[in-house]
Parts: structure tokens; C-alpha cells; sequence
């Protein structure tokens, strides 16, 4: 290089490829280096180190691999150090505590792994430490606790263990702190409260437990509190919102009891709050104030009593509103049809009583309303029509009357419909048909009589129909057989007769969900064939007599059609693989553009990884691929899912599907599996997963070796990790994603038995046109019970 005397090179964000060159090093005057945003790979070149009047480095964003070089400890006049979102590995070098003058150090979104080096305590002017989302393990040493300049501490994403250093109270400036996701236990340290800057503490996902003390009152600044997912016990602090600055408080998932403190009462500067899964008591409508700025309120899984005010309709701005298995009584206020940007309701499982107000007709964003378990009565009012963004209807298990309103079938978006336990009379109408959309029908154990409508059968994205325990009659509609999306039905116990559909689902229906009917027959468990009438038998011969004489003439002519087909296919057969060649690789579709890979290199290495997805790498096999392992160059190794042909096919709109898989690979959780992207190539498309060493929990538990060794202590963290992912999934995500294929092989345990949840978006990625899988996603033709 011939640039010796350049002081600043900023080449960052472009899409520049290809390693770092060692000549780098050259470079002795410069004293800003930015190549951050661009799609280097390799490791980072011993040469650095010789920058040694380098101020600024930004290596963020690329594709490096391999450890961070020792030789960083040479730029001792280096105050910004950003090498966030690669693929680096190994621990983090001792000599990074050479750097005595850097400011910010940022190296979240990698793979390093071991302990946080003790000299890390040398860095007495950083102010921003983020180590987000590796696998650094070990204890959180206690020379954090040197870092008095910091502002910013992040440790979130990780594995440590033991408790929370005593010294870590000594970082006064601190306004930040995260160390959420981890495995930390114990209590927290009473040198918290001392540090009174903090305006955000996040210590949830963790196994901490104890009290949490009066001494909280101290963090008069803060703004955002969580410690869901944890083993904490006691009463919330009375002083909890002290300081009147609080928006955001998570305690969910604990084991808080007693009642609402009043500082929380008077807490009008509240956004989001979240008390879910705890044991808190209390009057619903006396220990809640006026919060002018709340979106987001979940009280679900508490023993909160007494009635809905009508106070709740001057929440306006509430997008939320959650009080599911609870002891709340009495009607449900018409004032919530006044909270115009709701766009979910959860009042199940509570003693609610009364009508459904028409008035919640008027919630336009609606997409979820769940009421069920009650003691709902009267009609479905038909205002329901006007809630023409709703998703998910879920009014089981109350008592409903009355017919079942046709204005159903003008909410086109319905994905699920449960009505299933009320009183409903009549037929079902035949609207129900007009929702295409609709994938889960319930209508079990009610009062609905005369035959089904032939409209059902239009309903081709359904996988699940329950219309059991009802007065149904007549003939099963012939347009069943299009139903081929339909995997559970069960239509037991009603006056139905005739054969059953000629399709999958009603040939693997087990004979309790075909039971006690007045005589349907047909190819499935516990029926009677059905037999042709003699009469037609006789008919049958002679016709086949007139097919012979009219099939032989018409064979000639297919013959011919057939051969000209053929011919055209051949020739477009060839056309395409002339497309498809190697060459012509810039006409498919940005490889890799999620994570700023490149994107014809890493084809290349996954095919030769895998030899081409040859059979001796595949680990395992689903609906919409096969999965196999590969050790990439860099000694990195990932999971590969190649989807079948018919997935990719589907593929119609890109950029869509492009969206999905970014929005996929952006979701951190160290209970949820890391997408690292997509590949799309004429011969091949494939999606990247992280790789999880011990696979699925099928394979341990039917394994009678490794059953032994996964003890009962192991499976409860399991447990406890699957509940922690689908939390994340259902309240952290915005909309909230619902799995709805959780089976035990999408459930993977890594070295250390932690369970990591997989496959979670994969229906919603290859099948863009079935609705809004953001709010509902879950696999085509199966509906998981844990849904």
C-alpha cells in the first residue's frame, strides 16, 4: 500500500468482500479505521496491532471469524473499539486490558466464549462494555467493579453463573445495566440500591431469588425494571415506583404475593406492566390508578378479585390488556369500546358474567379477543362484523345462546374460531365458509342441529374441525374432500350418516372421534365399509361395456397430446438448466443478505461442507426439509435445513419472505434457537440455524442410555427453558409469535442440557399468503397441543 500517511480510512457500509489485508498494518499514521457494515470474512490480521497511533476501530458488522489477535493490546491510544455482530470466537485476550484509554468497547453478537478476563478491571475510562449475546460463561468477576466510569454494562445473552458480584455497587455512573438471560443465582446484592444513576435494570431470565428489599426506593431515576423469569418470593417493595419516573416494570413469572403496593398505584408515568404468573392479590378495581400512558398491561395467573371498573376505558392508549386466570367477577365494561388502539383482549378463565358488549365492535385493531371460561351469557352481538383486523375468536366454555351470527363470515381474517361449550342453536351458517383464512374451527358441545354446510368446504387452510357433541344430521358435504389442509377432526356424537371424506384426516380419525353418529361408514377405524346397492352393480357392468367403446377411440388422441407435452417440457426442462448455471448465479435471489454474508462463498462452503448434501451429514428430517450438519472453514458448525423443492416453490414473493427470515434472525433468546439466515440458489435453498450439540429431546428420552443420564433435575430446566422461550415469544415480541408446533423434536438440548426451542417460524416464512403468521405462526396441517 502506498497510503502511509493516511490519517482516517472510512469504508464502512458498502458491500466490500474478501479479507483484511495484512498490509493494513502499513498504515502507521492512521487514526480512524472504519470498515464496519460490509462483508468481510476471515480473521482479523495479527497486523493490526502495528496502528499503533489507531484512535478509532470499527470492524463491526461483517463476517470475521477466529479469536480477537493478542496483538490488540498493542493500540494503547485506542478510546472506541467496535468488533460487534461477527462470528468471532475463542475468549477475550488478557491484553485487552492494555487499552487504558478506550471508551467503549462493543463485542455483542459473537461467539466468544470463556471467562471475562480480570484485566478488564484496568479499563478505568470505559464508560460502554457490551458483551450481549455470546457464550462467556463463569462468574461475573469482581474487578467489574473497578470499571467507576461506566455508564453502560450489558452482559445480557450469556452463560454466567454464581451470584452478582458485591462490587458491582461500586459503578456509581452507571445508568444502564443488563444481565438478563443468564444463569445467575442467589440474591441481588444490596450494593445495587446504593447506585442511584440507574435508570434501566434488567436481571430477568436468571434463577435469582429472595426478596426483593424496601431499598429499591434509592433508584429514584428508574425508569425500566425487570425481573420476570426468576424464583423471587415476598411482597413487591412498597417503594417500587418511589421515584414517579417508572414506565416499565416485568416481574412476571415469579413467585410475588400479597397485594399491590401504592407507590405502583400512583404510578402515572407507567407504559408497560407486567405481573403475569405470580401469586399477587387483591380488589382489580381498587388497586389500580389512572396510568394516562399505558400500553401494555398483563395481570394473567394472579388471584386478583372484584369487578372491571369502568375506569378501564380511560386506558387509551393500551394496545394489551391481559387479566386471564384470575377471580374477577361481574360484566365486562362497555367502556372498553372506547380504547380504540386495542389490539388483544385476554379475560379467560375468570367469573365474568353478562353480555359481550356490542361496544367492542368498535375496535378496529383488534386481532385477538379470548373470553372464555366465564359465565358469559346472551348472543354473539352482531357488531362482532365491524372487527375486520381480528385473528383469534375464543368464546369456549360459557353460555352463549342463541344462534351463531352469519355476520361471522365478514371477518375475513379469522384464524381461529372456538365457540365450542356454550348453548348455541340452529344450523351452522353457511358464512362460516366465507373464512378462508380460518385454520382452527371449534363448535363442539353445543346445541347445533340439521345438516353442516356445504360452504365448510371451501375452508382449505383448516387443519383442525371439532363439531362433536351437537344434533348434526344428514350426509357429511362432498366438498370435504377439499379440505386437504384438515389433519384433527372429530365429529362424534350428532345424527350424521353416508360415507366420511375421501381425505388423510378422516382416514387416520381415531373411532372416538367418529363415535355416535346414526351411521357413517367409510375406510377408518371402528367403521363399516360402504357397500354399493345391488342395483348398481348390475349398472356398473354395463357401463363398463360403454366405457371400453368410448375409451379406445379417445386413446389414439391422448396418446398423440401426450407426446407433444412432452416434447415441450424437455425443451424447457433444458432452458432452465441452462438458467441455473453456475455463471448465472447473480440472477438468484441476494444470498445471505441478513447478516451480511457472502453470499456465492458460503454456498460454495456449505455444499463442499456437506458434499453436496450428501446422506451421511443429514441429522434429521421434517415437514419442510431435511437438516444437516456442516464444519464450515472456519471450524464453526451449523445446521442446515434444505428445504424440499415444493417449499421453495412457494417462494413467490422474495422480498416478503426476506423480511420474515430478518425479522427471524434478530430475535435473541438463549432458550430459542439463532437463525443465522437464508440461501437461495436454482439447485438448492437452505436456511442456517445455529448448531445444538446433543439434538432433539425426542432422541435423549427415547435413547434409554442418555434417558438415564438426563435426570429430573435436568428436565425441569428444560421445562423451565421451553416456558421461558414462549414467554419471549408471546409478550417480548411485538406482535407477539405463537409457536403452535411445540413437539419434542423442536425442542434441542445443548452440552449443558439447556433446552433451545427451533422451527418457530419456518410455517410463516414458506407460506406468506396463509394470513398474518406474525400473531399465529405455526406449521401447515399440524396445530401442536401446547398451542
Amino acid at each position: 500500500m502506498f497510503l502511509e500517511s493516511l490519517n482516517e480510512l472510512d469504508l464502512s457500509y458498502n458491500s466490500l468482500t474478501g479479507e483484511i489485508p495484512n498490509s493494513i498494518g502499513n498504515l502507521r499514521n492512521l487514526s480512524i479505521l472504519f470498515l464496519g457494515g460490509n462483508k468481510f470474512s476471515g480473521s482479523i490480521p495479527q497486523e493490526i496491532g502495528l496502528l499503533e497511533s489507531l484512535n478509532k476501530l470499527d470492524l463491526s458488522k461483517n463476517v470475521l471469524t477466529g479469536g480477537i489477535p493478542y496483538s490488540i493490546g498493542n493500540l494503547t491510544s485506542l478510546s472506541l473499539l467496535y468488533l460487534h455482530r461477527n462470528h468471532l470466537s475463542s475468549s477475550i485476550p488478557q491484553e485487552i486490558g492494555l487499552l487504558q484509554s478506550l471508551n467503549e468497547l462493543h463485542l455483542s453478537g459473537n461467539i466468544l466464549t470463556g471467562e471475562i478476563p480480570n484485566s478488564i478491571g484496568n479499563l478505568r475510562n470505559l464508560s460502554i462494555l457490551n458483551l450481549l449475546d455470546n457464550k462467556l460463561s463463569g462468574f461475573i468477576s469482581q474487578e467489574i467493579g473497578l470499571l467507576e466510569s461506566l455508564n453502560e454494562l450489558d452482559l445480557s445473552g450469556n452463560i454466567f453463573t454464581g451470584e452478582i458480584p458485591n462490587s458491582i455497587g461500586n459503578l456509581r455512573n452507571l445508568y444502564t445495566l443488563y444481565l438478563e438471560s443468564n444463569k445467575l443465582s442467589g440474591t441481588i446484592p444490596l450494593s445495587i440500591w446504593n447506585m442511584t444513576m440507574l435508570t434501566t435494570l434488567g436481571l430477568g431470565q436468571n434463577n435469582l431469588s429472595g426478596y426483593v428489599p424496601s431499598e429499591i426506593g434509592q433508584l429514584k431515576s428508574l425508569e425500566s425494571l425487570s425481573l420476570s423469569d426468576n424464583e423471587f418470593t415476598g411482597h413487591l417493595p412498597q417503594e417500587v415506583c418511589h421515584g414517579g419516573v417508572l414506565e416499565n416494570l416485568t416481574v412476571a413469572n415469579n413467585y410475588f404475593s400479597g397485594s399491590i403496593p401504592k407507590s405502583l398505584k400512583n404510578c402515572t408515568s407507567l407504559h408497560r406492566l407486567r405481573l403475569d404468573g405470580n401469586q399477587l392479590t387483591g380488589n382489580i378495581s381498587d388497586d389500580f390508578g389512572i396510568y394516562p400512558h399505558l400500553d401494555y398491561i398483563d395481570l394473567s395467573y394472579n388471584n386478583f378479585y372484584g369487578e372491571l371498573s369502568l375506569k378501564w376505558g380511560d386506558y387509551r392508549n393500551i394496545t394489551s390488556f391481559k387479566i386471564s386466570n384470575n377471580n374477577v367477577s361481574g360484566e365486562i365494561p362497555a367502556e372498553l369500546g372506547k380504547v380504540t388502539q386495542l389490539q388483544l383482549i385476554d379475560l379467560t378463565s375468570n367469573h365474568l358474567e353478562g353480555t359481550i358488549p356490542k361496544e367492542l365492535g368498535g375496535l378496529k385493531l383488534l386481532y385477538s379477543l379470548t373470553l372464555s371460561n366465564n359465565r358469559l351469557s346472551g348472543v354473539i352481538p352482531s357488531d362482532i362484523k365491524m372487527l375486520s383486523s381480528l385473528k383469534i375468536l375464543d368464546l369456549a366454555s360459557n353460555s352463549l345462546s342463541g344462534s351463531i351470527p352469519k355476520q361471522l363470515g365478514e371477518c375475513s381474517k379469522l384464524l381461529l374460531l372456538n365457540l365450542s361449550d356454550n348453548k348455541f342453536t340452529n344450523s351452522i351458517p353457511q358464512e362460516i365458509g366465507f373464512l378462508r383464512s380460518l385454520q382452527d374451527l371449534d363448535l363442539s358441545c353445543n346445541l347445533l342441529a340439521q345438516e353442516m354446510p356445504w360452504q365448510l368446504g371451501q375452508l382449505q387452510m383448516l387443519e383442525t374441525l371439532n363439531v362433536s357433541h351437537n344434533m348434526l344430521s344428514g350426509l357429511i358435504p362432498r366438498t370435504f374432500k377439499d379440505l386437504l389442509s384438515l389433519t384433527v377432526v372429530d365429529i362424534s356424537s350428532n345424527k350424521l350418516q353416508g360415507p366420511i371424506p375421501d381425505i388423510k384426516a378422516f382416514h387416520n380419525a381415531s373411532f372416538e372421534a367418529l363415535r355416535d353418529n346414526m351411521g357413517i361408514c367409510g375406510n377408518a377405524s371402528g367403521l363399516k365399509p360402504c357397500n354399493l346397492p345391488k342395483g348398481n352393480r348390475t349398472v356398473k357392468r354395463k357401463s363398463n361395456k360403454l366405457v371400453i367403446l368410448i375409451a379406445l377411440p379417445l386413446l389414439g388422441s391422448l396418446l398423440l397430446v401426450i407426446v407433444v407435452i412432452g416434447a415441450l417440457f424437455i425443451l424447457r426442462q433444458r432452458a432452465r438448466k441452462r438458467k441455473a448455471e453456475p455463471g448465472n448465479i447473480e440472477q438468484d435471489q441476494n444470498l445471505f443478505t441478513i447478516l451480511g454474508h457472502d453470499g456465492k462463498l458460503l454456498y460454495e462452503n456449505i455444499i463442499a461442507a456437506t458434499e453436496e448434501f450428501n446422506s451421511n451429514y443429514c441429522i434429521g428430517e421434517g415437514g419442510y426439509g431435511t437438516v444437516y450438519k456442516a464444519v464450515m472453514p472456519t471450524e464453526q458448525v451449523v445446521a442446515v435445513k434444505k428445504l424440499h423443492q415444493s417449499q421453495t416453490e412457494k417462494l413467490s414473493d422474495f422480498k416478503a419472505f426476506e423480511k420474515e427470515v430478518c425479522v427471524l434472525a434478530n430475535i435473541r433468546h438463549r432458550n430459542i434457537v439463532k437463525m443465522y439466515g437464508f440461501c437461495s440458489h436454482a439447485k438448492h435453498s437452505f436456511l442456517v440455524y445455529e448448531f445444538i450439540e446433543r439434538g432433539s429431546l425426542r432422541k435423549i428420552i427415547t435413547s434409554e442410555e442418555q434417558a438415564i443420564e438426563f435426570d429430573w433435575m435436568k428436565r425441569l430446566n428444560v421445562v423451565k427453558g421451553m416456558a421461558g422461550a414462549l414467554s419471549y415469544l408471546h409478550h417480548s415480541c411485538s406482535p407477539p409469535i405463537i409457536h403452535r408446533d411445540i413437539t419434542s423434536n423442536n425442542v434441542l438440548l445443548d452440552l449443558e442440557y439447556e433446552a433451545r426451542v427451533s422451527d418457530f417460524g419456518t410455517a410463516r416464512m414458506l407460506m406468506p399468503d396463509s394470513s398474518n403468521w406474525t400473531s399465529f405462526a405455526g406449521t401447515f396441517g399440524y396445530t401442536a397441543p401446547g398451542a
